[in-house]
């Protein structure tokens, strides 16, 4: 179903093959030899393809797809419409994200060098590296083996970068060490100067930024996003974290394992983030506080003082979500009482 001009699909696979692949049970092992040919969503799929169904909303999509087979829950397969095969996971998402993998894999890594890429002599790049036009590589830079550096990128002097990286176009990176498998989108900037200057009245004082940034395997970062490297303590992007677009990190930030930070939060210097935190769209947090391990902070919320492990707050300033739901009710009921000020 993918537009053919941008994407190359593989298969067709088997049931049995996507079954094995994604962790998945067929509920009848007689069509375990039935082929699919791409992915689809529900309302759209027809015979040759694989769908899934995650969420109870889309319940009347699921009932009524012409799907060859669908990725469900185990407790939904008896509402299969006929002809349509089941594979039941206690995951369907996940479960359905590996087989897209199978279907859409990866382009792989050529190695080539374009004539208008500017490399020092004194850069290391391991094999199978594909350097794009207009790129620029600094002294003493290392790369690591099969990255991809998309066209009019500039890495500074003395950056390391893991093993099969993806650095998108126009991304800066300077004063910085990158672990493998990690994906920079287009126009990230990594390890510019944090913002830090003495206040005076005679005028602000630069405080010079003599930190790096560190990120760890597997961290993806979205378009247009920024982290600025650390004033004295490094910077710090655990293994595993996801970035969306138009993120700003300021100076010595710590995010852990795993966290989530959704497009235009702004995490202010010295901030910690403990594993597996979750930041709403449009969050913004103070600096010098920490965030507890497996924090979710709703969307457009003040983070201003530490919040304790496991917690799901709201609102700014941020409170609990509940206590939060009380405050907005309370509100509404004063409003719309009589006399009030609801016209």
């Amino acid at each position: 179903m993918a537009d053919p001009r941008f994407f190359t699909v593989a298969g067709p696979f088997t049931l049995g093959q996507l079954a094995e692949l994604s962790g998945a049970e067929l509920t009848d092992a007689s069509v375990a030899d039935k082929t699919v040919s791409d992915v689809a969503p529900l309302q759209d799929a027809e015979a040759a393809h694989v769908s899934f169904f995650d969420n109870r909303k889309y319940l009347g999509a699921f009932k009524s797809t012409q799907a060859g087979a669908v990725f469900c829950k185990p407790e939904f397969a008896d509402a299969a419409p006929k002809g349509t095969a089941c594979l039941v996971s206690n995951n369907p998402y996940k479960s359905y994200a590996l087989a897209a993998q199978a279907f859409y894999p990866a382009p792989v890594v050529e190695e080539y060098r374009a004539p208008s890429a500017d490399i020092s002599p004194t850069a290391t790049l391991g094999e199978s590296c594909h350097i794009d036009h207009g790129v620029v590589i600094g002294r003493n830079v290392k790369i690591g083996a099969r990255c991809r550096i998309q066209a009019h990128t500039v890495i500074r002097d003395g950056v390391e970068i893991g093993d099969d990286c993806d650095i998108g176009p126009n991304v800066y990176l300077t004063h910085c060490l990158i672990g493998s498998r990690v994906h920079l989108h287009s126009g990230v900037s990594i390890g510019r100067p944090g913002f830090g200057f003495a206040i005076d009245p005679a005028g602000y004082v630069t405080v010079p930024q003599l930190g790096r940034v560190m990120i760890g395997d597997d961290v993806h970062i979205g378009a247009n996003s920024t982290v600025d490297r650390g004033a004295g303590p490094d910077t710090e992007i655990g293994q595993g974290t996801r970035i969306d677009n138009l993120v700003q990190i300021g100076h010595n930030v710590k995010i852990g394992r795993q966290c989530v930070i959704v497009a235009q939060t702004g995490i202010s210097g010295s901030t910690q983030l403990g594993d597996y935190v979750m930041t709403g769209g449009q969050s913004g947090l103070a600096g010098h506080i920490k965030i507890g391990s497996g924090v979710r902070i709703a969307a457009q919320s003040g983070i201003m003082r530490d919040i304790p492990p496991g917690s799901e707050v709201m609102g700014s300033p941020a409170v609990p979500i509940r206590q939060f739901m009380r405050q907005v009710a309370t509100l509404s009921k004063i409003s719309t009482k009589p006399g009030g000020n609801d016209k």
